[in-house]
């Protein structure tokens, strides 16, 4: 049974709606433990206090913050319970917001947790949820959690609503430290039909199951082979980088991606673009350009020598 890690009440008006915090995701990595890499011993990371030359427990830490060098002020838990803010043990919704018109602000996202309702609020909390379905709106609010306070998104989300924590706006860098020539580049006509071509032959609904986590798979199946004593291949050399040409390799996508959808259901994007492929075969991939890597960049087609283009 899934644990709670937060507990509290949603306040928004004079409302309190008690609830509960989950996490709504998990990682599911391979993990390693690092060895000696004479006899393959695990590492113990000990803790290690250099003014009595000891090693200590975790359990004979606390917590302590550094206002001079070398010297900390002991912060308990007591003190973290008696931060003088509502949000400690609540969540303070501040405003509500069209979810159609909240620009940037909520894209830089944390984590996601799911709500639970006590069951003494659950009237006050599918109310605010099938309000804020109604309206289109997300709620903005501000909640202490991990020694910090965070800010924080609420939107209905299937049966219950999702708590998502963001960046405060002075913890998002700039774009402007980046070198984006945007406006200094020239699409011609023919390539933007075609890469719009490309875009719709690539559009259809999103089915997260169809989607896996296939480096995973892959390296736990290296693993196993090496537990069982298995001679590991080298994988495949990818092939050298032809000539580009961004209308060609275009076309060649689009190719690819209309016989991934129309054709006899090839098992894979990659039999798709085989069928694609004409006879002559030089790899074309596409540089500079987002669209659909998985579609575009193995990708082979017949191409002749170009000279590069100022607008590719």
């Amino acid at each position: 049974m899934a644990r709670s890690m937060w507990k509290g009440a949603i306040q928004f008006g004079l409302v309190t709606i008690p609830v509960k915090l989950y996490l709504a995701t998990e990682s599911k990595g391979v993990s390693f433990n690092l060895l000696h890499a004479d006899c393959h011993g695990r590492i113990q990371m000990k803790t290690y206090c250099p003014t009595d030359d000891v090693y200590i427990e975790r359990s004979d830490t606390v917590r302590g913050y550094e206002v001079a060098p070398a010297q900390y002020v002991v912060v308990t838990d007591d003190d973290l319970a008696a931060v003088p803010l509502k949000t400690v043990r609540s969540i303070e919704i501040e405003q509500f917001v069209p979810i159609d018109s909240d620009g940037e602000a909520t894209r830089f996202i944390k984590q996601a947790y799911y709500l639970e309702p006590e069951p003494v609020a659950r009237k006050a909390f599918y109310l605010l949820k099938q309000v804020l379905a109604d309206r289109g709106l997300r709620a903005i609010a501000k909640i202490v959690m991990r020694d910090r306070e965070q800010l924080a998104a609420i939107d209905p989300f299937a049966s219950t609503m999702l708590l998502t924590t963001l960046h405060w706006p002075d913890e998002i860098r700039s774009v402007a430290e980046l070198s984006l020539p945007e406006a200094e580049i020239e699409v011609k006509p023919a390539e933007r039909a075609m890469a719009e071509q490309l875009i719709d032959a690539m559009t259809h609904e999103f089915e997260p199951a169809t989607y896996h986590d296939e480096y995973r798979e892959a390296l736990l199946a290296i693993i196993e082979a090496k537990a069982t004593g298995a001679e590991i291949a080298a994988p495949v050399a990818a092939p050298a980088a032809g000539v580009t040409d961004l209308m060609a390799a275009l076309e060649a996508s689009v190719a690819a991606a209309k016989a991934a959808r129309t054709g006899p259901a090839p098992e894979t994007m990659a039999e798709a673009k085989a069928k694609a492929r004409p006879s002559r075969k030089a790899p074309v991939p596409v540089m500079g350009m987002g669209l659909g890597a998985e579609a575009v960049a193995e990708v082979e087609t017949e191409v002749a020598p170009v000279r590069r283009r100022k607008s590719a």
